[in-house]
């Protein structure tokens, strides 16, 4: 297969402040999943409701890590585990919310492979992520470390 595509959808109705949407999406994980500006912006912990940042977070994780298990067993290392966290750091001083970073934590447990070579598939992997690509806006940290 050469191409694909993947598709989501929302609804918002309502005002910005006041308003709310759904999120749905073919696979069923998204199933008119609830999100406003309330559950995004006054709502710390992100438990009230889903939000694009959350969303952004998760799909870059799961790409950064399934890109680093090709890397790896292309290497020769097939990964037992490979756990990370995606995290946006978001600011609003320059008149509108904008991601300023985001900081891929990764633990990993990669029998047979020295830290250095690790470290050099795990930045291949960021670099190569399709997720990665799409937000080389923002700069991506990458925090790796091997159990």
């Amino acid at each position: 297969m050469a191409t694909f595509k993947r598709t989501a959808s929302a609804v918002w109705q309502g005002t910005g402040a006041d308003g709310n949407g759904a999120l749905n999406g073919p696979s069923g994980v998204l199933q008119d999943t609830p999100y406003s500006a309330k559950k995004r912006f006054q709502n710390e912990d992100g438990k009230a409701g889903t939000n694009p940042e959350e969303l952004i977070a998760a799909a870059h994780a799961g790409c950064f890590i399934m890109a680093l298990s090709f890397q790896l067993s292309g290497a020769g290392f097939p990964p037992a585990e490979l756990r990370c966290s995606a995290t946006i750091d978001m600011d609003n001083s320059g008149g509108g919310w904008a991601f300023q970073k985001i900081t891929l934590n990764l633990e990993a447990d990669v029998p047979g492979i020295d830290d250095a070579k690790f470290q050099e598939l795990a930045l291949a992997a960021k670099g190569g992520c399709p997720v990665s690509k799409a937000l080389a806006s923002v700069p991506i940290e990458l925090e790796a470390k091997l159990k």
